[in-house]
């Protein structure tokens, strides 16, 4: 086991001593943010106060009503908030280290049962609920996930090249079966036997028929 009373300088820890919180709401608690980043374990912890998120109960859950998706769960609010201010003092505390806040993750927290004084008055006879927390946060570098590069066969896309719009692209495909179809169906006839083909006459508009016929005449002239 991790001896955390030596800590090294990428550590900073806080303690609370004697909390007037009930130990087995600080164990689940402390067992739901253990491990986590401390931005999101303190967002977690308001998300509880706030009463938008339960903590699951996977200890002490005899009889505790389920809460959806996570089976047994409460809203330890008085719990959360005193955890909530050890955390901020461990923060304080690796902030005067010189570590990078953003960088802390919660490796250890744990609740132990405190000395149990007893009630004075009229609630004698019943023991007081303490709790003694300890936590410790260490810089850890978080990686980031690195994006898939490209195949090697495969080309970038140009900078200044625009995508088509899906209705461009659909009608260049239509023409395209288009003329894939009026080929299949000039060469199935020309198969057929006894079937002959008609060449295409491109039809030459008039004006040009009349060039033609002026520069058969001027050639006509000049033979002669």
């Amino acid at each position: 086991m991790v001896n955390y009373t030596k800590k090294t300088d990428n550590m900073a820890g806080a303690k609370g001593i004697g909390l007037g919180i009930s130990t087995k709401q600080a164990v689940e608690t402390c067992s739901f943010i253990r491990g986590k980043t401390l931005v999101d374990a303190k967002g977690l912890l308001s998300s509880v106060i706030d009463l938008k998120a339960a903590v699951p109960y996977k200890r002490y859950n005899q009889k505790v009503a389920h809460k959806k998706k996570i089976g047994a769960g409460r809203y330890p609010v008085k719990c959360c908030n005193v955890i909530l201010k050890l955390l901020e003092s461990a923060e304080a505390n690796a902030q005067f280290k010189g570590l990078n806040t953003s960088d802390l993750v919660v490796v250890h927290i744990c609740a132990n049962k405190a000395s149990t004084p007893w009630h004075y008055g009229r609630a004698r006879g019943r023991k007081m609920k303490r709790t003694n927390i300890e936590v410790v946060l260490e810089e850890k570098a978080v990686k980031k996930k690195d994006k898939p590069k490209p195949k090697e066969g495969a080309k970038k896309p140009s900078k200044g090249a625009k995508e088509k719009p899906k209705k461009e692209k659909a009608e260049a495909k239509q023409e395209i079966k288009k003329e894939e179809t009026r080929k299949e169906q000039s060469s199935f006839v020309s198969q057929k036997p006894g079937v002959s083909v008609k060449p295409e006459v491109k039809e030459v508009p008039k004006q040009e028929e009349k060039k033609e016929s002026e520069s058969n005449q001027e050639t006509k002239v000049g033979e002669a």
